[in-house]
């Protein structure tokens, strides 16, 4: 399979959550992919999730339900251990969907409201950092 080469940050679609054209950065110290949101309801067994963020170009309120999904534990770059939701969506680089797991969390407070991890970066993109927007900017060519 060939590697496509992307840079640092993007901004990518993730059309099953209704997030267009969304600032992400490609994490490579990262092992999971997270997504900001920013209310959680658990109940029933399903989990509601409203992502919306004031902070965030683009990333207008959407409210989506989730039938399936799991609780993993995550260990942040500081080495705190962090229980999240996990999530399974679809992700858009270069014109080309993939599926992608997500964890949940709240990141208003970071310059990104996504981090692609090396979980969905493996054996599709090899990253350089000297890049910006190459996904994004291929649209228009």
């Amino acid at each position: 399979m060939n590697k496509r080469v992307i840079g640092r940050v993007d901004k990518i679609d993730f059309p099953k959550l209704g997030l267009f054209h969304i600032d992400v950065k490609i994490d490579t110290g990262a092992y999971t992919s997270t997504i900001h949101y920013s209310e959680i309801i658990e109940e029933n067994n399903t989990l509601r999730c409203v992502f919306n963020s004031d902070e965030h170009q683009n990333f207008g309120k959407t409210e989506i339900t989730f039938n399936e999904y799991s609780r993993t534990t995550v260990k942040s770059s500081n080495g705190l251990k962090e229980n999240r939701y996990k999530i399974k969506s679809e992700v858009i680089f270069f014109g080309k969907t993939y599926k992608i797991n997500l964890t949940l969390s709240t990141r208003d407070d970071m310059k990104f409201p996504v981090l692609i991890g090396r979980q969905f970066l493996k054996r599709k993109f090899i990253v350089d950092v000297d890049l910006e927007n190459v996904s994004h900017n291929s649209k228009s060519l």
